[in-house]
């Protein structure tokens, strides 16, 4: 289906340039898509790394506070039903004499009451087993200062395993944190130095990597403008292949453009000519004409050679018209196939009337709607019509029929000679005439119908006319979802 083109105020006809949505620099997406990913991962990285160094810094001080939990725990006895340590030094110089880091030491009941030491350390839960000599680790907060706590919950005899002690040694975070600060400092500070030398190594790389699309520019580039040969694929990278053969393919069907439209220039000019000519001689021969009656039959023919020339060149303006980029110059809005089709036959009923032709329209009860250009579809009903009335003889009938199977149908039916089935693709061709029948006709009017039809996606076939003598023209065009509107009550289908 053709783009649908909606208008806006003040637009006059023609549509604004789109902005182009791929960039414009295939260089600078490669090089973005490879930097924006990595400067996402590096704040990603330092904060894997300080985690990382985290647990590297806690792993041999949390084993030095393990020992220190296990050293407690063994001077913990029992004497006279209390829990008492025997210390063989001062506490303060056993747990505080790190020049770095306080170091906390307690020692509770199961009910969180300090037996000895510092009442600052938080109360661990009870676990609901005590498994051997195991040293528990947890983080907490002492006078607003995090530290790293170790405790062990232990049973001082066997015999009272109701009485349950709790030895915990709480250290700060300073020494660790120092080292994790290394650790991260360790692994960033070279990484400062590799960043922006990956930028660089990338930037040359890439600078190499496109040089092959560079040398392709200057190539194609330096060629003459009629030069429309293709460009040998092996030439180029592997990646750049396909669009370098869509290139040649593009290039093959430019050239076959081309010299249509030289044929067409020489088949004009020729088509031209003739009545050119023709019209020379006879105002030649009316200039010395001296009898009335001779001179009146020399205008007369005058006048039908003005009539076929001002019809070729209309015919000629016509398929330019059709021929041009009409997404750019005309708007495709919803139209009214049968408001077309009446159009075009209220202008053509003064031929048909003076030829004694039946001109008439058949329609359905609901107007058929397609999306297209009224004036190119406008144009390629009158040529339809037109030609139907043109080789039809004196008083014959001509119809155009409007219906739905599936798709908007358009048919013209009339009971002209007829066009023999070895023609019936050919008459497509411009300035193309089927030899002996006697039609005169420019021969553009068909190549005009089949060249709009294609810019609408619709297709047209000729077949003989099934009541009898004649032709049968139908333009299918592709299915619609469009709903039709009512019909007007009253209104006719048939000019007669």
């Amino acid at each position: 289906m053709l783009p649908r083109r909606r208008k806006s105020k003040g637009d006059k006809g023609s549509n604004p340039p789109r902005k182009s949505g791929p960039p414009n620099s295939l260089f600078g997406e490669i090089l973005d898509w490879m930097l924006a990913p990595l400067l996402f991962l590096w704040p990603i990285s330092i904060i894997v790394t300080h985690n990382v160094a985290d647990n590297i810094a806690n792993q041999p001080y949390d084993l030095a506070l393990a020992d220190s939990v296990r050293a407690l725990a063994r001077l913990v006895s029992v004497e006279d039903g209390q829990v008492v340590v025997h210390f063989p030094a001062p506490p303060r110089a056993l747990f505080r004499a790190d020049q770095d880091d306080v170091v906390y030491y307690q020692v509770a009941d199961d009910k969180g009451t300090t037996l000895t030491g510092d009442a600052d350390i938080p109360a661990a839960p009870l676990p609901r087993s005590l498994i051997g000599e195991e040293v528990l680790l947890r983080d907490e907060m002492i006078q607003g200062e995090e530290v790293r706590v170790a405790y062990r919950f232990l049973r001082p005899v066997l015999e009272q395993p109701e009485l349950i002690v709790l030895v915990q040694v709480a250290e700060t975070r300073n020494k660790r944190t120092d080292l994790a600060s290394r650790v991260v400092t360790g692994v960033l500070l070279p990484q400062f130095a590799i960043i922006p030398l990956a930028v660089v190594l990338v930037w040359v790389g890439l600078s190499r990597g496109i040089a092959p699309l560079n040398r392709l520019q200057s190539l194609i580039r330096r060629r003459r403008p009629t030069d429309l040969s293709p460009v040998e694929p092996s030439s180029v990278p592997e990646e750049v292949r396909p669009l370098i053969v869509a290139y040649n393919d593009m290039m093959e069907r430019l050239e076959e453009n081309l010299q249509a439209q030289q044929r067409f220039i020489a088949d004009a000019a020729h088509q031209m000519r003739t009545p050119l000519t023709g019209l020379k001689m006879q105002t030649d021969l009316a200039m010395h004409e001296t009898d009335p009656d001779q001179l009146r039959e020399s205008l007369a023919r005058i006048a039908v050679s003005t009539d076929r020339a001002a019809h070729l060149i209309n015919q000629l303006l016509s398929l330019a018209r059709a021929e041009a980029s009409f997404e750019k110059l005309y708007a495709v809005e919803t139209v009214s196939l049968d408001d077309v089709v009446r159009e075009v036959a209220l202008e053509l009923f003064p031929r048909a009337q003076a030829k004694q032709i039946d001109l008439g329209v058949e329609a359905g009860d609901h107007p058929l709607l397609v999306e297209g250009n009224p004036v190119l579809l406008r144009e390629m009903v009158k040529n339809l019509v037109d030609n139907a009335v043109k080789y039809t003889p004196r008083g014959g009938s001509v119809t155009a029929r409007i219906r739905f199977a599936g798709s908007p149908i358009l048919e013209v039916e009339d009971t002209g000679p007829g066009i023999p089935e070895a023609d019936r693709e050919r008459v497509f061709e411009r300035f193309y005439r089927v030899l002996g029948s006697g039609v005169d006709g420019s021969g553009l009017g068909l190549p005009i119908v089949r060249e709009i039809a294609d810019l609408h996606r619709a297709t047209v076939t000729l077949d003989a006319n099934p009541a009898g003598r004649g032709t049968l023209a139908r333009v299918v065009f592709p299915r619609s979802h469009l709903q039709p509107p009512p019909r007007v009550q009253g209104d006719h289908d048939a000019l007669r």
